[in-house]
Formats: structure tokens, sequence, C-alpha cells
């Protein structure tokens, strides 16, 4: 008896979604609630759960095609002894005149299904994928997770056989090219953005913060923190409180233009930016400005491990007043990030690095960070930029003051 697998409810207000990729191919057994596609939707990506156990059978979508929510885009044959399904579907049969893209790289004796994204950075390194330790939802190898294992020289080269089979025709000076569908994060990433280039009066304001105290502060106390409440102490729950109190003190940093009125919040939902396989999202912690400086630790890194397992929901990416990007994870020195309409001002934060500073008339050397605050000049002006950021400096300079609300 063949099931029918459906486009599930995706949200509110959510009716359609791209096909992302096919986790089981025709002829594979699958469980019952086991994962069998990724769907991405404008915000998140969701995977489709097996209705019932079975074998999988004919793929109605191809990955990248768009479907509507309850419509049909497999069948399960439930009960079935694993004979393959047709061998030419939407998802599986090559386009004229291109030659079938491998969906598989072989490690050793096993072989891993890898998105295409991980699957080219695996060939490019020349790696074993099965050397890899998988951080994705049921151990799914991502980007992150090859980049690290780049980077920490621990994974194996590929066996030479398993090289040779990948490799192209010899043909000198051969030049490639390779065009990859934008996923529908990606495309939605790109309109809103340049949306907010085209909508909103875009300016940027810098300064810079002397990280001394709070990573003293967190040397000393990183320990008992992590004993206590069971998360790390890390430099982000800092920021959030800071920018709290800034913001109550700027209250135009953290409000929204809606149509010709200007609407006000006397509360901080703020959205912060982590990586996942398919790039940034941004989950939004409710209420900040009532958190702990543990209580937000803890919202940010479960978000953390939520992205990279794919399971954060879209009401969690829901809303925001204001956003903060930290660009200093990846090494960023300075930039200018981009207000997340219908936001009005983003803080981008950047890598630590010792600067000669003068401090009581001397020259020494301090942990320094560049900040910037993007906003909108519609409703933002210059002389609130500033003061926000000064605020936000002195807390950081000053823990204290995030105790006595100065």
């Amino acid at each position: 008896m063949a099931i029918e697998v459906k486009v599930p409810v995706l949200g509110e207000s959510i009716t359609e979604a791209t096909v992302g990729q096919w986790l089981k191919k025709p002829g594979e057994a699958v469980a019952a609630d086991e994962p069998i596609a990724s769907l991405e939707t404008d915000k998140v990506a969701i995977d489709v759960p097996a209705p019932s156990a079975g074998v999988m059978g004919d793929l109605v979508a191809a990955e990248g095609d768009t479907v509507e929510v309850g419509a049909i885009i497999a069948y399960i044959q439930e009960g079935a002894a694993g004979a393959p399904a047709k061998a030419t579907t939407p998802a599986t049969a090559p386009a004229p005149g291109k030659a079938a893209e491998p969906e598989q790289a072989e490690a050793g004796s096993a072989a891993l299904t890898l998105s295409p994204a991980v699957r080219r950075l695996v060939l490019e390194h020349g790696l074993d994928p099965s050397s890899i330790k998988g951080s994705g939802k049921d151990g799914r190898l991502t980007k992150d997770d090859v980049m690290a294992a780049v980077e920490a020289g621990s994974a194996r080269a590929a066996e030479p056989a398993a090289a040779l089979a990948q490799a192209a025709p010899a043909v000198a000076s051969v030049r490639k090219e390779e065009r990859v569908r934008m996923t529908r994060l990606r495309q939605t990433i790109a309109k809103r953005l340049k949306s907010a280039q085209e909508n909103a009066a875009l300016l940027t304001t810098f300064n810079d913060v002397d990280m001394t105290a709070v990573m003293e502060a967190r040397a000393k106390y990183k320990d008992l923190f992590e004993k206590k409440h069971g998360v790390r102490l890390g430099f982000m729950g800092f920021f959030v409180k800071a920018a709290c109190m800034a913001l109550k003190d700027v209250p135009a940093v953290n409000a929204f233009i809606e149509g010709d009125e200007i609407v006000y919040h006397d509360y901080a939902d703020i959205s912060v930016a982590v990586s996942a396989p398919n790039g940034l999202v941004v989950p939004v912690i409710r209420d900040a400005q009532d958190m702990s400086v543990a209580q937000v630790e803890r919202t940010i890194g479960d978000f953390g491990k939520r992205a990279k397992a794919g399971s954060l929901t879209m009401d969690e990416m829901k809303g925001g007043t204001f956003t903060i990007s930290n660009g200093g994870v990846f090494g960023s020195l300075l930039s200018t990030p981009i207000v997340n309409p219908p936001q009005s001002a983003v803080l981008g934060l950047h890598r630590i690095e010792e600067r000669p500073v003068v401090v009581n008339g001397q020259i020494v050397a301090r942990p320094m960070m560049y900040l910037a605050l993007s906003y909108d000049h519609r409703i933002i002006d210059g002389r609130e930029a500033v003061t926000f950021l000064v605020a936000l400096k002195n807390a950081i300079e000053d823990p204290t003051r995030l105790l006595i609300d100065l």
C-alpha cells in the first residue's frame, strides 16, 4: 500500500516551501517519523518525517521545486521488501544533455549522503567524510563540520582510488563553472536586505570599546558560572544586557516606522545572529531586559545547538526589536551591518585585538573591539546613535553599571 507524504503545516502565513534536499532515495528503507526530506521556507529549514515505516517510493517533487502546504511530494510503500522504485523520478533523473551529479560521497566501505555544498567541500579538500563527526540532525555533516576538520587537520585524506574515481578527465586548461540554485532562505535574505537599502536611510556610526574589564570578569568567574548555571560565560550576555540598558536610554533605536507613525517598545526583543548549516539565522530573545546574564547565555546556547540541528521554529524567528550580529567570531575587524526590517538598527560586534591606546597619559596595549551601529536615519538622529554607542561602551568598560542600572 502506498502512503502519501505531504507537505506539513509550516506555520502562520507560510503557504509554500522549497524542497531543499531528499534525505532518503527510492528503494531505501525508512522508519516511522524518520526525516526523509528537508524543506526550506523563508526563514528556516524543516524536516519532513515519514508518516509510516516502509520503503521509499516515487518522489513527486524534485530538489528545488516549490511545493504548497498539503501537496503530495512522495510515496512510501508500506511494508515493502525493499525493491527499488522507478529509476527515473523528478528528483533522480538527470536533465537532458547533462551528466547526473553524484548523490553520495564514498567513504571507505560506507556511503554517506551529503548535501551538494558539503560534498563540494569534501571533494575540494580531498577528505574522507566518514572521518568527520557530523553535528547536524541525525549526525549529518554540515559545512561547519568540514571546515572545522580542515582547520584542525583531524580528517583523513580520501583514498587514492576514490579520489581517482571522482577526479575529472585529465584535460589541459579546463575551466569549470557550477550553477547552484539559491535556497529559498537565501533568496528571502537577498530580497529583504536589498529592500532595506532601498527603503531606509541607512547610516553607520562607529566606536570602540576596551574589553579589559569584561575579559577579567569572565576569566575570574567562568568556572563558577558554568558550574552553577550549566552554560559557559561568553561575551554576548554582557552585550545583550548592555544593549537593553542603552535601548531604555535611547528608545528610538528600539522603535519601528509603521506608515506615518513611530512605534516605540517598552520591551527589548533582541535578535541574535547564529550560524546554521544553510547560513546565518536570527532567532529572538524575548523580553531580554528582564533576563539575567545567565539566562541570556543559556538561551543563546540553546539557539546555537538547535540552529545546527535545524530544529528552530518559525515562531522563534519572528519579531525582534533590535539585532546584534557578532562578526568577530569569524575574524571580522570592521563592518557596516544592514538593518533587518522593520527594525531600525543593528549592532555589529567585531574581533578583539590588542591595540595601543592612551590611558592616564601612558600608551598601553589593551584588548579593543570596534562597535558599529547601522540605523535608519529617518527615525534615529546621529546624536541618538552616538548616545546609544557611548552608553553601551560605558557599560562594557565598567560592568558594575549593569548591576546598578547606571
